[in-house]
């Protein structure tokens, strides 16, 4: 029998009853084993915070993916690598693997579901038409859902936002997959978003507990499953755009920090204060504005995803209908809007006018010469104080 939005509704919903029963059980554990997060300079917390909140996602997930989904073709798979790449979080949340042990670990869990059918083998460019991959096909897919794992670990700076931004795409590749046919990984998508609204009663500003590596190596993983199941393996050209609009806040985070870590010579893995959250942050935001803010783009990125997918702009030979192409256009140019003005008020790029311009605002008293020093130093180091609270 196929799987409809019925399914989705309550796999969703037994994932996310699952995981908030569970989650305050996860951080008993972790404070009896010591994976326990202290506050430290490059974060956002300000109290000792278990972690380990992962295990909560995972069983949830599990348990509502074999009462709704198939036991056959990739689900085997896909739980089998949710399982692995978990216990590689667990790890890393008490010990601290090296990056490269990570890695490791992290393409070891991925592998799984790619030698089991979940690779994209073809997709559709704009101008370019489809591109079949060949024999490139496991090894780009293997290497974009390991790229997307560390992107989602990447994003958990701050209570709530990794957790936030998995339920937000999750739902939004469901809407997406299940109007493109792929029923199971809507409903799989579904599970994802469930587990993590699930998580979210326990991590929202102030956390009670924190989903640690465990868990957001696998909200990646499982985002990284459903991208390939629910939109990749199509030939619609929203299987490609789809994703990169959906999460274009986290991949513009991480592109970001990353640039910037190599501009300054740094580890690609060293932690530091960079992130749009510590932007925020720095600027005189709380925890729960900094993530709203940022729960906002994400929607709106989102929104713009689900429209390019439903709104009939073109005709099937290709020609656009006025009307809706104009509301399309429109949509696509307050995300351009909104993004720019992010990207302003975050300092991502640095003009020397414009940030003359905020210094002079928000220090009237300081002389130009200081003004000018303060520009200098900003613009070569990148950093810069908060501004108030």
């Amino acid at each position: 029998m196929a799987l409809d939005g019925v399914d989705a509704v309550l796999a969703g919903g037994a994932a996310a009853a699952v995981t908030a029963a569970l989650t305050p059980a996860a951080g008993r554990l972790a404070r009896r084993v010591g994976a326990v997060d202290a506050p430290r300079d490059r974060g956002l917390a300000d109290r000792e915070t278990p972690l380990l909140g992962g295990l909560g996602i995972l069983v949830g997930v599990v348990l509502a993916a074999w009462i709704w989904l198939p036991h056959s073709g990739t689900t085997p798979a896909i739980l089998l690598g949710a399982v692995v790449i978990t216990l590689v979080g667990v790890l890393d949340d008490l010990v601290d693997l090296p990056a490269v042990v990570k890695l490791a670990g992290q393409s070891a869990a991925v592998a799984i579901p790619v030698t089991h059918d979940v690779v994209v083998t073809t997709f559709t460019l704009p101008f370019l038409g489809r591109v079949d991959l060949g024999g490139a096909a496991e090894p780009l897919t293997l290497l974009g859902m390991v790229f997307l794992i560390n992107v989602v670990n990447f994003s958990d700076g701050v209570d709530g936002l990794a957790a936030g931004v998995g339920a937000i795409a999750a739902t939004s590749f469901a809407i997406i997959a299940f109007d493109l046919g792929k029923a199971n990984a809507a409903v799989l998508a579904a599970i994802v978003a469930g587990a993590a609204l699930g998580f979210l009663v326990h991590n929202f500003h102030p956390a009670a507990v924190f989903m640690g590596d465990c868990g957001s190596n696998l909200l990646g993983y499982l985002l990284g499953t459903v991208i390939v199941e629910g939109t990749l393996k199509t030939n619609a050209l929203i299987a490609l755009v789809g994703p990169l609009v959906v999460l274009a806040v986290p991949f513009l985070d991480t592109g970001f920090v990353v640039a910037k870590r190599i501009k300054y010579h740094r580890p690609v893995y060293e932690a530091d204060r960079w992130h749009f959250h510590h932007r925020l942050a720095n600027i005189g935001f709380s925890q729960r504005r900094t993530v709203l803010y940022l729960y906002a783009w994400m929607v709106l990125m989102a929104g713009i995803a689900i429209a390019l997918r439903f709104v009939p702009y073109s005709q099937s030979s290709g020609h656009l209908r006025v009307g809706w192409a104009v509301l399309m256009g429109a949509l696509l140019l307050i995300g351009l809007v909104a993004s720019v003005y992010l990207v302003y008020v975050l300092e991502i790029l640095k003009f020397r006018r414009l940030t003359a311009l905020r210094e002079r605002r928000l220090r009237p008293q300081v002389s130009e010469g200081e003004v000018d020093e303060r520009v200098t130093e900003r613009l070569e180091t990148g950093e810069w104080e908060a501004v108030g609270r």
